[in-house]
């Protein structure tokens, strides 16, 4: 078990079972006369526990969308053991729990946004006054009520996007992957989504995500696993893999120019070394999405995306009315 969750355990708690564990997977595929052509994961080991974020890193070709498929039951391993929410990846009942937004929404272009969702919540045998104000909570939380009758097959690939983050909600799952989540997605829309994982996972879901927008990453995400070549060659928690303990920053608010001088001289003596100074920076994010708010671009065309902080209610583990 990581040391991050060590951390927080009461001396007598008795550990979180993994939501998902493997060791030593591996899966090679082969040609027609059965014979090894690629190892595309080499005997990875990793655990994501209850609650966690947990990021899947690595240069395209590295092994992540086969690890995902196994975890999904759509690749069978070739050697090693996978277990997700405490059975086989193919246990139907353990699918049930999980909701997934592959990278590329495959959804029926003649359907609505409000017809895709009722489909996808009718495969889950969702009742229908349950399903019908699960999918009036999504649409609305996805900023699409004004799109709401639209086919899917005029939509904007942001758009897209987000109706398909909302079908993989309607089950209210335990356990989500998320496979580049924020792709096509314009900033405003990139902060919702990062808004909305941070709080499923404080409502105790387990979210897996795999990107290549590593500034989402590493603002949402407790732990990370990188691969290459079908390795995990590094994982373990973002904090303690990122920060530089041979270097310390002082922040000191609104000190003058003499001070600045004199705190500087002081802290030469103290380490004789020259120390630097420079004044905190906004990310782009933050400055654009502060200047959005100003503006007050909330209401936008109603044949467009509505811009909303709102979570799902039945998300938030609210019961429905």
């Amino acid at each position: 078990m990581s040391d991050s969750f060590a951390t927080v355990m009461e001396p007598n708690q008795k550990p979180p079972e993994p939501v998902i564990k493997a060791n030593g997977l591996t899966k090679n595929f082969r040609d027609f006369w059965r014979r090894p052509v690629v190892c595309a994961v080499r005997g990875i080991s990793f655990e994501i526990f209850p609650g966690e974020i947990f990021g899947f890193l690595g240069p395209n070709g590295s092994g992540k969308s086969t690890t995902l498929r196994m975890i999904l039951g759509l690749l069978k391993p070739t050697a090693g053991t996978l277990r997700v929410l405490g059975a086989p990846p193919q246990d139907v009942k353990a699918k049930a729990r999980i909701g997934y937004l592959p990278e590329e929404s495959c959804l029926y272009p003649f359907l609505t946004a409000r017809e895709t969702l009722m489909f996808y919540g009718s495969l889950f045998g969702l009742e229908s006054a349950t399903l019908k104000a699960r999918v009036n909570q999504l649409i609305e939380m996805a900023g699409l009520q004004y799109a709401a009758r639209r086919r899917i097959g005029e939509f904007s690939k942001g758009m897209l996007r987000r109706i398909g983050l909302a079908q993989a909600l309607i089950n209210d799952p335990d356990l989500i992957i998320l496979d580049e989540p924020t792709s096509g997605l314009d900033p405003v829309g990139c902060r919702q989504v990062k808004d909305l994982i941070l709080t499923l996972a404080e409502r105790g879901k387990t979210i897996l995500i795999s990107s290549h927008l590593l500034a989402d990453m590493e603002s949402v995400c407790r732990r990370v696993a990188i691969m290459s070549n079908g390795n995990i060659i590094v994982q373990g928690n973002l904090d303690e893999l990122l920060e530089n303990i041979a270097v310390c920053r002082f922040c000191v608010q609104a000190a003058e120019k003499d001070q600045i001088r004199a705190i500087l001289q002081f802290l030469r003596l103290q380490t004789g070394v020259s120390a630097q100074m420079d004044h905190p920076r906004k990310t782009l994010e933050q400055f654009f999405l502060e200047t959005v708010e100003k503006e007050k671009l909330g209401a936008i065309t109603p044949s467009g995306v509505a811009y909303v902080k709102k979570v799902a209610p039945f998300l938030a583990g609210q019961k429905s009315r």
